[in-house]
């Protein structure tokens, strides 16, 4: 379990889409924004651990035509982010300095939705759940899908942890990160990262 635990966090603690979208919505919505992309995203994880515990991510995995399609609705869902992301830089930096604070009128369903469709949508999540995690179910176990949903509730509750503690982190120096001309590079390079990642899965393979 120590083991697993170690490698799962090193994992969560890696740059990827999660982290992109925290840091946007924390800077966009303060401690709000982000602890909700958060929770979705968490909500995410929950619907890859859950099908894998019965073996549809399997079923997924092995039929090209599911993955391609789910991997297309990804890429499209992260572009559209990105560029989303991008066009919003235009308007951040023409801002005064008395912006400078969390924008508030997104819905609180809004962080949750982005979270949760970047991990839902990202078959390279459900590529962990088949392949990663199994390699730490004990050989004599009697309850394998007992164990994977322990080592998936383990995984959860990682991520909520590491970027729970991020969001907070983010939040707090937010006064200086959403700054103008601080915010639009900011979301630049957000916006750029994220059609990066789009492209990244865009040549995922299974």
């Amino acid at each position: 379990m120590t083991t697993f635990a170690i490698a799962a966090l090193l994992l969560i603690m890696m740059p990827g889409p999660d982290q992109v979208l925290v840091t946007r919505n924390a800077l966009a919505g303060g401690r709000r924004g982000g602890l909700l992309t958060m929770v979705g995203g968490a909500l995410g994880l929950t619907v890859h651990a859950g099908t894998a515990a019965v073996g549809l991510s399997a079923l997924l995995l092995a039929s090209a035509t599911a993955f391609t399609a789910l991997k297309i609705v990804g890429v499209a869902y992260l572009v559209w982010l990105g560029v989303q992301t991008m066009r919003a830089a235009r308007h951040t930096g023409s801002a005064t300095e008395e912006d400078a604070e969390p924008i508030h009128a997104v819905t609180w369903t809004a962080y949750l939705r982005q979270g949760f469709l970047s991990n839902a949508l990202n078959p390279k999540v459900a590529l962990f759940f088949v392949t990663f995690l199994p390699q730490f179910l004990p050989a004599d176990t009697t309850s394998p899908r007992g164990q994977a949903l322990l080592l998936s509730a383990v995984f959860a509750s990682l991520y909520v942890a590491w970027f729970g503690c991020y969001a907070l982190l983010v939040d707090r120096f937010g006064r200086w990160l959403r700054r103008p001309s601080v915010r639009a590079r900011i979301e630049r390079v957000t916006g750029i990262v994220l059609v990066t990642f789009a492209l990244r899965l865009a040549t995922a393979t299974h």
